[in-house]
């Protein structure tokens, strides 16, 4: 049997000098591959639309090229390249990546929907900091949220562009037109 096991810091050594990202779970590697356009408009509005709401703020968006850090117990991490957070926490210029997000935005492909919807969820969800878990669906406006209240997390689901994704934590909220714009 071969071992594939490469440790948390070779693993950040080697993704440094990449020229394709990888995310990690628990010392094994998968490499991540390139999103179709809709993913990438949606993401990309995401970016902007929330950079823009932030404006004066201390809190900051990321895009799809900055690695979250999740603990999974036992000693092991995984990192993860959501395809959009918000951090409210400070970070270092010079950041690698953050283990402390407010909001993570994943883009649903057919690719990686279960991985997104199944272990990321499990994963997601026990970080401190995060006040919700955003899932895009790539061909229509619809959303999948997962909102953290005071016994837990909750789902709930917008839908149509009419809609309005309200994220109480930064404080900021945009039209599900805004966040499909572009999308065919």
């Amino acid at each position: 049997m071969v071992n594939n096991y490469i440790s948390r810091d070779d693993y950040l050594q080697s993704e440094l000098a990449s020229e394709s990202r990888h995310e990690y779970i628990a010392g094994h590697v998968y490499a991540m591959s390139g999103g179709k356009l809709n993913h990438q408009r949606i993401a990309g509005n995401f970016s902007y639309l929330v950079k823009k709401s932030l404006e004066g703020q201390s809190c900051i968006q990321t895009g799809m090229g900055f690695k979250l850090q999740i603990a999974l117990g036992g000693g092991e991490d995984a990192f993860y390249y959501p395809d959009g957070m918000i951090i409210c926490v400070p970070v270092a210029g010079d950041a690698l990546y953050t283990d402390s997000p407010t909001v993570i935005l994943e883009v649903l492909s057919p690719s990686t929907r279960r991985n997104d919807e199944i272990q990321k969820l499990r994963d997601y969800l026990t970080i401190p900091t995060l006040h919700t878990y955003v899932l895009a669906e790539t061909d229509t406006p619809f959303l999948t949220l997962y909102r953290r209240t005071e016994s837990g997390f909750r789902s709930e689901t917008l839908s149509g562009t009419e809609a309005i994704l309200s994220l109480p934590q930064p404080g900021i909220a945009f039209s599900l037109a805004e966040l499909y714009e572009g999308v065919r």
